[in-house]
């Protein structure tokens, strides 16, 4: 494969050899791969929660959040389960 790079980037993959960052042009390109992939897995997992939601908000699901007072409410209750959550792994049965 054929890569081109801008004089910047050229130049920002030169500083990471110079400072013993990255051993080998290649690394830069892995790294870059690897970080690509990892923001491409995470947004397919927010796109499959995103259908999910809907789909939770097509049968009925949810509450609607309205008022300043609906929001307190919703943060007191993450809050709760939240902390039940963390008591329950804190205290295995």
């Amino acid at each position: 494969m054929e890569l081109h790079l801008t004089p910047d980037q050229e130049a920002f993959i030169r500083q990471a050899i110079e400072t013993g960052r990255l051993h080998r042009k290649e690394d830069a390109v892995q790294e870059a791969m690897s970080l690509w992939e990892e923001r491409e897995r995470r947004r397919l997992e927010i796109l499959v929660a995103v259908d999910q939601a809907e789909a939770s908000l097509t049968r009925g699901e949810g509450r609607r959040i309205t008022t300043h007072e609906d929001v307190t409410q919703l943060a007191a209750d993450i809050k709760r389960r939240g902390m039940t959550r963390l008591a329950a792994e804190q205290n295995p049965r």
